[in-house]
């Protein structure tokens, strides 16, 4: 799978790191119209009604950043089984930490034997990312799309009725079976 490029990327909010304070600063984002389409796209449902996010943007042991907030959106996705439009409702939390590339932050998940130690319960990796911003909205636009139901169904959807053939038409004939007919002297 490719990693789509930064120009790709439907909805961005560049953060530069630089300018981030040792106070928390509270940002709000919210996706316009073109920004909603070219997600529907991306995520390839039928329509992004409204995506809205909340973080609060921070410095992280001196040279990483911390962003942390609350997604809010509404999709409209097509029914598995009718492919009737199904509105949801997405509300998240997320938290991602971004460190310089080769920081000596990035390489704390790894052990003494260089294996990286994943904990599921834990916190997700830091990310790393080169130049002096990072793109907390690529961020937001990451938590609604792991949010998405896959398999959305409408309610009271139901497959039609399916027959199982016991494939009793699809068997070969033995080749003994015309010596059954035979009958001994």
């Amino acid at each position: 799978m490719t990693k789509p490029n930064k120009d790709d990327v439907p909805f961005s909010y560049p953060v530069k790191v630089g300018h981030i304070s040792a106070n928390p600063v509270e940002v709000h984002v919210e996706a316009d119209a073109e920004e909603r389409a070219g997600l529907a796209r991306l995520w390839r449902i039928l329509e992004v009604k409204s995506l809205k996010a909340t973080m609060t943007v921070s410095r992280w042991k001196r040279d990483g950043v911390r962003v942390k907030g609350h997604v809010s959106a509404a999709i409209v996705q097509a029914c598995v089984v009718t492919l009737d439009p199904v509105e949801a409702a997405i509300e998240e939390d997320f938290e991602q930490i971004f460190v310089p590339e080769g920081s000596k932050l990035a390489r704390l998940m790894t052990g003494d034997s260089g294996e990286m130690v994943l904990d599921p319960e834990g916190p997700d990796m830091p990310e790393s990312f080169a130049g002096d911003s990072i793109d907390a909205g690529e961020t937001v636009a990451e938590c609604v799309a792991l949010a998405i139901d896959p398999y959305p169904r409408k309610p009271n959807a139901e497959f039609a009725a399916h027959i199982e053939d016991d494939g009793e038409k699809d068997r070969k004939p033995s080749p003994f079976a015309v010596l059954k007919d035979w009958k001994k002297d």
